[in-house]
């Protein structure tokens, strides 16, 4: 079946960087758009960025100019690079892609900035 396997989360400092990576298995990022949302515990789940299936690229206020959104189409992967890490970012970040099938999410990577 279709999974997104999220990596790259860990324990940071604040104005510290990280690198999400969702790769996809049964499914080609490449054809789809990719999103990353998160949550932080108590509140409910975000989008933070997407890329398109044509490589365009959007992304919310709070990130804009820190995070990086960006696809590997050989690996079938998609990454958020994430720079100037702010305490507000900790979150569990989910990788989601919607095809006319289904939303298929991961399991989530949880990333934790302290301060």
């Amino acid at each position: 079946q279709v999974q997104l396997v999220e990596s790259g989360g860990g324990l940071v400092q604040t104005g510290g960087s990280l690198r999400l990576s969702c790769t996809g298995s049964r499914i080609l990022l490449s054809i789809t758009t990719t999103d990353w949302y998160r949550q932080a515990p108590g509140e409910q789940r975000e989008l933070v960025a997407r890329i398109t299936d044509g490589g365009t690229t959007d992304y919310v206020d709070f990130v804009k100019g820190r995070f990086t959104i960006s696809r590997d189409n050989a690996g079938n992967t998609v990454y958020l690079q994430m720079n100037s890490l702010k305490p507000e970012d900790t979150a569990v970040y989910y990788c989601h892609v919607k095809t006319y099938k289904a939303d298929y999410w991961g399991q989530g990577t949880q990333v934790t900035v302290s301060s």
